[in-house]
């Protein structure tokens, strides 16, 4: 972790920008899978499923056997956490539902909202080195919630055929109606297009590597919503001199074993601190199972030494970081400064993996700065608000001249005939 001390703007606005990749090859292989998959859907799938993820399947869907086995690998005490989880998720976002006022905007106007489900989504869950089953909670449980009719799951197998057990019994926990053994790109496309065995969906959700992300905005484009553009995993983490440096070191570190691309970054008061934190991070490192992927990780991250916490906040904002871990002593004064961020999480008990697993809030989250435009997946994500309006005759007295004016303005004469018709109506039944 490199330290620097009181950076000028300069250095800091190059301190904070995000690696930039030539995207020109990547995006053209991901184009290329998609339509395969587009044209030649599942026999494309299988084919790539052989090539990418080096197993030969005979069938793409998730037998009910494979669940009932899934349910007897994963231990009852895993089961009972991941229930709790879900429990937490459940609450928190059930608490976000929307219901709609009716508004009477003016004499014989009413207006109204309806939030109404997406009918079916797709969830994309990543395996590999680490199968994130706590996604599935995060993803089928709002959308259960939210009312969601078909939740379709893709997640790629292992090279015997199998699905991580622990991400099966997450989902039949969630809620999930179908699940796919299909991962990385041709998964998306396998939903963005739908096959013979894949249903098309509405909007795509999940995680994933550069590929997923690459095809996620490329479907984006013409074919199907996604959440959100994402990056690399990211965190900062504010810190000062009470500040317990074991935490600050062991959340750094939890951030870096996601990948080598993900994003560390440290800010604070002093140079002893930050000093600190660098021995204490290199201490746990050489002690973790993922030492080779969180230290490659570390080699870009950064500490930087500011003045204040007025430049502790101008940092932060600037960097829009997904995840926040205020661990200062006035980490709640210094809470209400926060304008950019994913998720924000307050005081020295309160890690990252608390979000990520089971305090309730969601952990599919903006990166790459995104913050500053993007909220993470919550219950609106899986919604759409339709608006109603509902006029009477007092209201086409009440604004029919100003719509007949303004259309004029626009030389709209339709948009204008529309309203001049009803109001000789209206005005003929006085």
């Amino acid at each position: 972790m490199k330290i620097y001390i009181y950076p000028s703007q300069e250095e800091l606005a190059a301190l904070l920008k995000r690696p930039v990749r030539d995207a020109s090859e990547l995006n053209a292989t991901v184009a290329a899978v998609l339509q395969d998959v587009k044209q030649h859907g599942d026999a494309a799938v299988l084919e790539y499923e052989q090539l990418f993820d080096k197993v030969c399947l005979d069938d793409l869907a998730v037998s009910e056997a494979e669940m009932q086995t899934a349910e007897q690998l994963v231990s009852e005490e895993l089961k009972q956490a991941i229930r709790l989880a879900h429990q937490n998720i459940e609450k928190f976002h059930a608490a976000q539902h929307f219901e709609g006022e009716h508004i009477k905007v003016t004499e014989g106007v009413e207006c109204w909202q309806k939030s109404v489900a997406i009918e079916r989504v797709g969830l994309y869950i990543p395996g590999g080195t680490a199968p994130l089953f706590s996604t599935v909670l995060m993803l089928a449980t709002p959308a259960k919630i939210a009312g969601c009719k078909d939740i379709v799951l893709c997640t790629p197998p292992a090279r015997d055929g199998s699905v991580n057990p622990a991400i099966l019994v997450a989902a039949r926990i969630a809620g999930v109606n179908r699940i796919y053994k299909i991962g990385g790109v041709q998964a998306i496309g396998a939903m963005a297009y739908g096959t013979e065995s894949v249903p098309k969906v509405y909007k795509i959700f999940g995680p994933g590597n550069q590929f997923v992300m690459c095809a996620k905005q490329q479907v984006s484009l013409h074919d199907v919503a996604i959440d959100m553009p994402a990056g690399p995993s990211e965190v900062e983490v504010l810190a000062d001199e009470t500040s317990n440096v074991s935490f600050v070191a062991a959340d750094l570190l939890s951030q870096a074993e996601h990948g080598p691309d993900s994003q560390v970054l440290l800010v604070c008061k002093s140079a002893e601190t930050a000093r600190k934190v660098e021995a204490e991070v290199e201490r746990q490192l050489a002690l973790l199972p993922r030492k080779e992927i969180a230290a490659q990780a570390l080699e870009h991250s950064k500490a930087i030494v500011v003045h204040d916490d007025e430049e502790m906040m101008e940092v932060t904002n600037r960097y829009a970081p997904e995840h926040l871990i205020i661990e200062t002593a006035n980490y709640m004064e210094l809470s209400q400064k926060v304008v950019n961020a994913g998720s924000v999480f307050l005081g020295s008990l309160t890690p990252e993996s608390a979000g990520d697993y089971a305090s309730g809030t969601n952990h599919t989250l903006p990166t790459n700065g995104y913050a500053v435009a993007y909220s993470g997946v919550n219950l609106d994500s899986f919604c759409r608000k339709i608006t109603f309006q509902h006029i009477q005759p007092e209201g086409i007295r009440t604004i029919g001249r100003a719509v007949e004016l303004m259309a004029e303005a626009e030389g709209l004469e339709a948009h204008r005939n529309a309203m001049t018709l009803r109001k000789v109506k209206v005005d003929s039944e006085k």
